[in-house]
């Protein structure tokens, strides 16, 4: 357990080279912080550090840089996580607001996050397994033809055109819409399969067919993993960072293109908490000079999703700790007011 002294000549290191780029020297941390002891003391407490792993000396005669180990322990004992001044938090609340359906709020999630952050940002669109249903169109576009259209209470529009086995006429097509409706708005997409699957036997014999036809669409709807999207942005950014990446750059933009990794990185929807995964801290081995920040987003307290950021593990943690979560409340907010 380290001593209080001993973790602020870390916090004071951490913050240093995260804003410098520069390893640390112990003359400089002096000079920059009031940590209210001897050059000579700081130096006892840079050994004890390195010693115990949580900086390190890059070469020969230079200061020492934090390592994941010691960027670990900085972010666990961070007092406070950095936030959102008031026309920060009006400018995301004004560029959010203005979003007019799912897509362009994730799309405009994405942007916002990698401008704040100057990293790159990841949002997953909301999970149907974890949806609502809210609404459920039915629309004739032929006398054999008719557009099922499944709307969930995060916004998520899904649309499907069927082709019917035989003639299905308009009272017919509202008649169904109105069954539908009364049984599984509101409902959760894991309970919809019981409860329509006595519908058909509600109807005439000769819209049956049409009626199962329907259901079936509406069903694998409701259990594809459609809700295993992602949209990504700011990849450019990395390009400010070179000297953070010492093999190549190469494996992190190659592991940012893989859906399933990315998905990993997030973490799990269930857990709405913030995440913090710094270097060999995750998986995969293309990202270990990476941290990744996450968090849940979602109405009622209730994560539907995950966003977040990718960057090298030099980042400032309180400062996009806070732009994730302030972000996160934002989308939420807008998905219980969609």
């Amino acid at each position: 357990m380290l001593s209080e002294r001993r973790l602020e000549v870390l916090r004071a290191i951490v913050q240093d080279y995260v804003g410098t780029e520069e390893p640390v020297g112990s003359k400089a941390l002096t000079e920059r912080h009031s940590l209210g002891v001897s050059p000579a003391t700081v130096r006892n407490d840079m050994a004890a550090l390195e010693d115990e792993g949580y900086i390190a000396q890059p070469h020969t005669s230079a200061g020492r840089i934090p390592t994941d180990k010691g960027y670990r322990l900085f972010v666990d004992k961070l007092a406070d996580i950095k936030p959102m001044t008031a026309p920060e938090r009006r400018a995301i609340q004004n560029f959010l607001d203005s979003a007019v359906d799912l897509d362009d709020v994730v799309g405009r999630t994405v942007r916002l996050l990698a401008q704040l952050t100057r990293q790159v940002a990841v949002v997953q669109y909301p999970s149907l397994t974890r949806s609502t249903v809210r609404h459920v169109e039915l629309l004739s576009m032929s006398p054999a033809r008719v557009m099922l259209v499944l709307i969930t209470d995060t916004g998520r529009v899904e649309q499907r055109m069927i082709d019917c086995p035989a003639p299905f006429g308009e009272t017919s097509v509202a008649d169904l819409r109105a069954r539908l409706n009364s049984r599984i708005s509101g409902r959760r997409f894991a309970d919809v399969p019981q409860l329509v699957q006595d519908l058909p036997d509600s109807f005439e014999q000769e819209d049956r067919g049409t009626v199962a036809v329907v259901l079936s669409t509406l069903l694998e709807t409701v259990v594809e993993e459609t809700e295993e999207r992602l949209m990504i942005g700011g990849t450019a950014n990395l390009a400010r960072y070179g000297q953070d990446f010492p093999l190549m750059i190469r494996p992190v933009l190659e592991a940012l293109e893989e859906q399933v990794v990315l998905l990993r990185l997030l973490g799990e929807v269930t857990d709405p908490r913030m995440a913090v995964r710094i270097g060999h801290e995750n998986a995969y081995e293309g990202l270990n000079s990476t941290s990744v920040v996450s968090v849940g987003y979602g109405s009622g307290g209730e994560a539907v999703a995950k966003l977040g950021v990718v960057g090298p593990t030099r980042m400032d943690y309180p400062g996009t700790m806070g732009a994730v979560r302030a972000v996160a409340r934002y989308v939420g907010q807008i998905l219980a007011e969609s």
